[in-house]
């Protein structure tokens, strides 16, 4: 979350999944973590012709595991141990597990929420050696919306089959957001942009429904997230819009064809999202911004999915 990682790609995506199906096979049972980071999209798009540009990470949210208390944390604390991970120095939040010349390293983060601990704060957990948790404001959005869901990967010569709570949509969207105001990173962006346009719930409206009826009065508390988001897609020149790309133009090399450019591909697909799509999750009463020109890509205007008034 705060160095800078290698790029995403389909072959990290892969290596990430069967490191977490290691960790969970080892931790035996369902885990209580809650998986949020870069491999929820591809979960959550099922439907989608487009493929997610994959991630180099595995995000988990550890609050029920915290809620379990000790014997759950030292049982995560050896499952990480026996899926081959190490703390990364004294970053006792993010686990690393060494790749090889054909293998991507994989990193493990546990992101926490709780009340009563400063945001960004370092929380170690009772009766462990070396595991604890980064405490992250909203990640906790995560664990109070998640499905368990029944997840395959080959590893080597095994196939590893293991139940893993995995964020759902209305969770994932709201947790997302208040991480891409902590770690201002473009992969947040691209993420939230990504499962606006292709979740298999039917689009930005039913995304917006989502987190409506899931955190009906808990939005507002994300006002300051919400509108820095929309300005990252505000126009064309902004400075940290600069580094996004849209979502539909990543994929694995030899896809150009389904590649397609940003308006060109929504207006084949009919997803182009528009203004009554962005007050949708709007909970505060106000005069709304006025619509701006249409701007190169129509990403400009997903964020307010989750916005509202000013």
């Amino acid at each position: 979350m705060v160095n800078e990682l290698p790029p995403r790609s389909r072959a990290a995506r892969d290596a990430a999944e069967r490191a977490l199906m290691r960790v969970a096979h080892h931790y035996g049972g369902t885990p209580e973590f809650v998986v949020l980071g870069g491999l929820v999209p591809e979960l959550l798009c099922t439907g989608s012709e487009f493929r997610h540009a994959g991630t180099i990470d595995v995000d988990v949210q550890v609050g029920l595991e915290i809620a379990c208390g000790a014997v759950n944390a030292a049982r995560l604390e050896q499952a990480l141990r026996n899926a081959g991970f190490a703390p990364e120095g004294a970053t006792i939040w993010r686990w690393v597990a060494d790749g090889t010349v054909c293998t991507p390293i994989v990193k493990f983060e546990l992101l926490a929420d709780l009340d009563d601990q400063p945001a960004e704060a370092t929380i170690a957990f009772d009766a462990c050696d070396q595991l604890g948790a980064v405490n992250l404001r909203g990640t906790g959005f995560a664990a109070r919306d998640f499905e368990v869901r029944e997840l395959k990967a080959r590893d080597g010569d095994v196939t590893r089959t293991a139940e893993v709570k995995v964020s759902g949509l209305a969770g994932f969207l709201l947790a997302k957001t208040a991480a891409a105001l902590s770690r201002l990173k473009p992969k947040d962006w691209y993420d939230i942009a990504f499962v606006l346009l292709h979740n298999d719930a039917g689009g930005t409206a039913a995304a917006a429904a989502s987190a409506r009826g899931r955190f009906s009065g808990k939005i507002a508390a994300l006002r300051t997230a919400i509108n820095d988001l929309q300005a990252n897609f505000q126009g064309a020149d902004a400075p940290r819009n600069a580094g996004i790309r849209h979502p539909d133009a990543h994929g694995p090399s030899g896809t150009r064809s389904r590649n397609a450019g940003c308006r060109r591909s929504h207006r084949r697909r009919g997803v182009l999202p528009g203004r009554a799509a962005f007050s949708q999750l709007s909970e505060l009463p106000g005069r709304h911004t006025p619509v701006r020109p249409p701007l190169p890509c129509p990403c400009a205007h997903l964020p307010a999915t989750l916005g509202m008034a000013p």
